[in-house]
């Protein structure tokens, strides 16, 4: 599947702008991420892509969801070690393990961009470029700040293996990268 595809077929399953800027979001800190391990950079930033697609189409039912996008890029012959990441960023509600390093950069990657996304609106420009990486690990210790950033799902950065604040910057430079786009 090209990256065109992938975003036609984001078009078609996600209807919030939100959600579509935290897919390209994803998109970003997995391509960023495959690069620095190495790793394939068009299937990571496809599975950042499409991660979500049946978010809105299971929102009250977190126990479905990655397991109908999961069928849908089945369906049209995307490799299992994709398909199988995209089930594993729910694997609590879906009662499956994390078990490759694209299951943990997944997990880690999507969760982030909600943090980052919210430590740049409360920032004076709020421009995702302007974020230091210092900053965003002070709000992360912040409890009361994103409190629906699942800090352990970001951790999971660890099992990359990438520290913490490695992955903090690496994501700020992705997503800055794609700042005009997320509209930060």
């Amino acid at each position: 599947m090209t990256r065109e595809q992938a975003l036609e077929l984001l078009e078609q399953h996600v209807q919030a702008d939100n959600l579509r800027k935290h897919c390209l979001a994803t998109e970003a800190v997995m391509r960023e991420l495959a690069a620095r391990l190495g790793r394939d950079v068009d299937l990571w930033g496809l599975a950042g892509l499409l991660h979500d697609l049946d978010f809105e189409e299971t929102r009250e039912a977190p126990e479905s969801h990655g397991l109908i996008t999961a069928n849908w890029l089945e369906a049209r012959g995307l490799p299992e070690e994709l398909i199988e990441a995209v089930k594993r960023h729910n694997a609590e509600a879906l009662g499956l393990q994390r078990e490759t390093v694209l299951d943990f950069a997944l997990t880690a990657a999507e969760t982030i961009t909600g943090l980052i996304v919210a430590a740049a609106l409360v920032h004076p420009d709020r421009k995702i470029g302007s974020l230091k990486v210092k900053s965003v690990l002070k709000r992360m210790k912040s409890k009361d700040f994103a409190r629906n950033v699942n800090r352990d799902h970001i951790a999971l950065c660890e099992r990359i293996p990438m520290p913490l604040a490695d992955f903090v910057a690496l994501s700020i430079d992705a997503m800055a990268a794609v700042g005009d786009e997320l509209g930060l």
